[in-house]
């Protein structure tokens, strides 16, 4: 068997007739087993069922036979022999060769072995292929029907050890039989002969027929070799298909277990899931008892409550915090690094529905893809029996049990929020500051910060993507802010935005919780669960976090209730084959599990980082002071709102003084500038052109005319604008007065200033003012009649004064026409210009034409004019009639002046007269004492009317209208800064802050020391 598997069967010898056939066995008796051997011609029969790539499969080195030679002299006589006999070899082989040769050749082929049991024994090339096949198939089979398998490694390394030694034996036995066919067929190329004469004969015909004889017995040989060989090979063969059989079914009861064991561990999951919603139903449910009773409880002692002091909240106390460092700016490099939760993501990712879910209300507006997020919104989430809403600078309350009031709310949120956004910009830094209260929520405070975008729309500023981010890397650079990380399920991973932002910021992964969202939508569009799994395991972006989690938010339905979308979430984790079949753990399913963890991780940070800030704040607070006392020793620590109001104190001080004032100080100061406002009017209008007249009647009656022009169209206007101008200058002539006095702080001078023309602006005075003094006015002037000599010396009196006043004017303006005099010159060493000395000229020949006509009318005639221009021109100066008039102006007006002055002079004696009616035969006319008594008693009447108006009415709406102002500016905080300025009210503004800060970080540590 071990011939025929090495591919070779044997050997055989055939010889011709039954007399030759005696003799060759008779001969064959006289050797040995050694002498047989060299007689023997090897033939050698190859049988392989293997194709040609299977050929060497069962070959193995052949056995070498070495055939042994004679000598050339026993040939050549053999030769010869073999020629003598030629004669019967032709003969016989003529006549008995064919009969012979063709019986002999049936007998041989009777004599050979049946080879057909071979057929039936060895397996066919087809056969061998088929097995192969179904082999591999079922290796496929049996690892395509086991994915999740995995194979102990001990019963993993005896079977590949088991398949590697099938292997080797294999290629050996390739191997052999290759090396077997090669050398057989070096080996089959020699001859063999008997070794002695007389075998002479039987040589010739073994020549011819030994190889086929030799063949046929060596393959019986082989058969039974190859046979027995093949019965080895089967029995291995066999027991190797058991091991393989029952590796199978080892490895199919491993699967069964690993199958029944994964149907266990699912079940379990599903079981729960279950037990933990049940547990949380229960938990709500018991929430909800103990809300009830709470509530209960704090209305039975809300009289007790009142009347004490309500003690804050730990988050509350927090919150105050935050809200003083969010407009805290700090020049000493305090920075805010205080925990909150920073909600970051991209723009409709689901980061506002995620704190939502948390706050448990619809507290934000929502677009359809538009920005709603303009700002960062600072929500401090507490516990309290009423789920309320409230901004930090409103005392509102939003009931957000009430759809009414949430629509209020989210109005109000997104008001606010455009209102934050100035010059253009689309986002803003400010921050809103929110306050929600609620049975059940987990106390943190979270921002929600506008969404990172991609790309900037036209309705954008250009610099949007980049403020964005911005705000985000501000919020998230500080190194205990918790950054809540708010990634879209329902898209592809690869335009996530916020992810990389959120890996520079952190890259450790130490403070990030990450956040999948819209899952519901995930599980419909992803066909590959394990995308799901990569991310909440943290191996698909490139970032680290503390904790991963995935939420519903919502179904699509912006009207959907919180309640209805939690029950939705609890239903989709509850039936949701790809978070049912063991991808998430449970306790990463649920917004309510990431509101404890977000609340659990924000309280720790709170606890390892707030005393650290505290000290930072009080070193802080030690600079500041250490400066002011340095800088300002003298003086108290004011911030601006305190100087304000201080500055407030002073301006209302300055308004009382106003009423303080006598009744005699308001009338002589409108009395002086009521006539200020009116002698240019009287004199120009009323005054000169009266006295051009003849008689006193026509001056009486001009007078009277002009007069009543003069009430009915501007006089009332112009006193009206005399009482408030004098109003205002008597309160800035307080406040100049307080200006000089020793206790006055230059710092609120720019305050006290833009305050007062701030009010005087917006003052107007009453209209029916302007009536009321036109009847009054019109009724003073009525009258002609001087009741007695002390009215009538205060006449002239008055009539003296205002043309003295307006004489010296007059003087002045010829003294600047004509230049210095004689005296000024050699005195001064002054001299006067060349058109000072024309009207010089010309004045000294209008004052010679005065003197010839005393009582000269106001105008020159032609001929005077041609008479004056002449007169000068004789003097060697050349001037037009133009230059002439206008220097009689000022000529003309001083002789009328000084004419009546002197007939004021003369009128002070004729006071009887006048009142006897006499003053026409004493030759005096005191037409213009009666006139300016008219004018001068219009003018008291005025005054007195404006006085009372003043102090009546007037300063208490001016004071009104400075009161409104200093509210205006009082809310007004950059005005403030604006009025305010300086390093003495910075650094009180900062020393304040700071302290203040600094006061409610230990009142905090405190509190939380003792909740401990």
């Amino acid at each position: 068997m071990s011939r025929l598997l090495r591919g070779k069967f044997g050997y055989a010898v055939r010889v011709v007739g039954i007399t030759q056939g005696r003799k060759v066995q008779s001969k064959l008796l006289n050797y040995n087993r050694e002498q047989i051997n060299t007689v023997l011609v090897p033939v050698v029969r190859y049988y392989s069922p293997l194709n040609g790539k299977h050929a060497g499969v069962l070959k193995i080195p052949a056995p070498t036979f070495r055939i042994s030679g004679r000598g050339i002299g026993m040939l050549v006589a053999r030769v010869l022999r073999g020629a003598l006999k030629i004669r019967y070899l032709l003969l016989g082989g003529a006549i008995t060769g064919g009969s012979a040769l063709a019986r002999h050749y049936e007998e041989w082929k009777d004599a050979l072995p049946d080879a057909k049991f071979l057929e039936e024994i060895l397996p066919s090339q087809e056969e061998l292929d088929a097995m192969r096949a179904k082999l591999l198939e079922f290796r496929d089979k049996i690892k395509a029907s086991v994915p999740d398998f995995e194979l102990d490694p001990k019963m993993l390394e005896v079977s590949e050890e088991k398949y590697e030694q099938l292997v080797q034996w294999f290629k050996q036995r390739l191997d052999d039989a290759v090396l077997a066919a090669e050398q057989d067929k070096e080996d089959a190329t020699g001859t063999a002969i008997f070794s002695d004469d007389s075998a002479s004969d039987l040589m010739q015909h073994a020549l011819s027929f030994s190889a086929m004889g030799s063949a046929a017995e060596k393959e019986r040989e082989k058969a039974a070799e190859a046979e027995s060989k093949l019965e080895k090979t089967t029995e291995v063969l066999e027991k190797d298909l058991e091991n393989a059989q029952r590796e199978n079914s080892a490895l199919r009861a491993s699967k069964s277990q690993q199958e029944s064991i994964r149907e266990k561990y699912e079940s379990l999951q599903e079981e729960l899931m279950q037990v933990q919603l049940k547990y949380q139903k229960e938990i709500e449910r018991l929430e909800k008892e103990n809300k009830e009773l709470r509530k209960s409880l704090m209305l039975k002692a809300g009289d007790h409550i009142n009347k004490k002091k309500i003690k804050k909240s730990l988050i509350d106390m927090y919150s105050e915090v935050l809200d003083e460092l969010c407009d805290y700016d700090s020049s000493y490099d305090t920075h805010d690094h205080l925990p909150r939760v920073v909600v970051v993501g991209d723009q409709s990712s689901g980061k506002t529905s995620v704190l939502e879910m948390i706050a448990q209300a619809r507290i934000f507006p929502r677009g359809a893809g538009e920005m709603m997020t303009r700002a960062p919104v600072m929500v401090t989430l507490s516990e309290g029996p009423y789920h309320i809403a409230s901004f930090k600078d409103s005392t509102r309350e939003f009931d957000l049990t009430k759809e009414s009031e949430l629509a209020e709310l989210r109005k109000e949120v997104e008001l606010r929020m455009r209102n934050s956004v100035r010059s253009g910009r689309t986002v803003s830094t400010e921050v809103i500051s929110m306050m929600v209260k609620g049975p059940g929520l987990q106390r943190m405070v979270l921002v929600d910060l506008p969404g990172i975008i991609s790309t900037v729309t036209t309705d954008m500023a250009q610099n949007t993507r980049e403020a964005i981010r911005d705000i985000s890397q501000q919020y998230m650079s500080n190194p205990n802010a918790i950054i809540l990380c708010i990634q879209d399920g329902s898209v592809d991973a690869e335009r996530s935005n916020v992810t990389d932002l959120v890996s520079q910021m952190d890259s450790t992964g130490k403070r990030t919780i990450f956040v999948l969202t819209k899952v519901d939508l995930a599980e419909e569009n992803l066909a590959n669960p394990d995308r799901i799994k990569k991310i909440l395991a943290g191996k698909l972006f490139p970032m680290k976090a503390l904790g991963y989690f995935a939420v519903v938010t919502g179904r699509g339905n912006k009207e959907d209730l919180i309640q209805d979308i939690k029950d939705y979430e609890e239903e989709f984790f509850r039936t949701s084959r790809i978070f049912k079949g063991g991808v998430v753990n449970s306790h990463q399913c649920t917004t309510r599990n990431l509101s404890f963890a977000v609340s659990e991780r924000f309280w720790k940070m709170v606890r390892d980082t707030v005393e650290q800030q505290a000290d930072a704040f009080k070193a802080t607070r030690f600079n500041l002071e250490t400066e002011w006392k340095n800088n300002f020793p003298r003086i108290r620590e004011l911030d601006r709102d305190e100087l304000f109001e201080k500055a407030r104190g002073e301006i209302l001080d300055e308004v009382v003084n106003l009423s303080l004032l006598s009744p005699k100080h308001w009338e002589d100061a409108l009395y002086k500038r009521l006539w200020e406002k009116v002698m240019t009017h009287v004199f120009e209008n009323i005054y000169l052109p009266a006295a051009q007249t003849d008689n006193a009647g026509t001056f009486n009656t001009t007078a009277d005319i002009k007069l009543k022009q003069w009430a009915d169209m501007m006089l009332p206007k112009k006193c009206v604008e005399v009482g408030w101008e004098t109003l205002e200058e008597e309160f800035r002539s307080f406040m100049e007065r307080a200006k000089a006095s020793r206790d006055h702080d230059t710092i609120f001078d720019n305050l006290k200033g833009s305050v007062v023309n701030e009010a005087m602006r917006r003052h107007i005075w009453e209209d029916k003012a302007s009536d009321v003094l036109r009847v009054i006015q019109l009724n003073a002037l009525e009258d002609r009649s001087v009741h007695d000599k002390q009215q009538w010396d205060a006449a002239c009196k008055f009539l003296q004064e205002s043309v003295q006043e307006k004489l010296t004017a007059t003087e002045n303006t010829l003294r600047e026409m004509v230049g210095p005099g004689t005296k000024e010159q050699w005195m001064y060493w002054t001299s006067p210009a060349d058109e000072q000395r024309r009207r010089a000229a010309v004045k000294t020949e209008l004052e010679k034409l005065l003197q010839s006509e005393y009582a000269h009318r106001n105008t020159l005639t032609y001929d005077e004019l041609t008479q004056v221009r002449k007169n000068v021109q004789g003097m060697g100066v050349d001037v037009d009639n133009e230059f002439v008039r206008e220097t009689w102006h000022p000529v003309y007006r001083r002789h009328f002046l000084r004419r009546a002055l002197s007939k004021a002079y003369e009128c002070r004696k004729v006071f009887y007269a006048y009142h006897q009616g006499l003053e026409g035969e004493l030759g005096v006319d005191c037409s213009d004492v009666v006139l300016f008594w008219r004018i001068q008693q219009m003018i008291k009447i005025t005054a007195n009317a404006l006085r009372q108006q003043v102090m009546n009415r007037e300063a208490r709406r001016l004071e009104k209208d400075i009161k409104e102002v200093l509210e205006e500016y009082g809310n007004d905080r950059d005005k403030k800064e604006e009025l305010l300025k300086g390093r003495r009210v910075s650094l009180a503004e900062e020393l304040k802050r700071v302290r203040q800060i600094q006061e409610k970080l230990e009142e905090f540590i405190q509190a939380l020391n003792t909740e401990k």
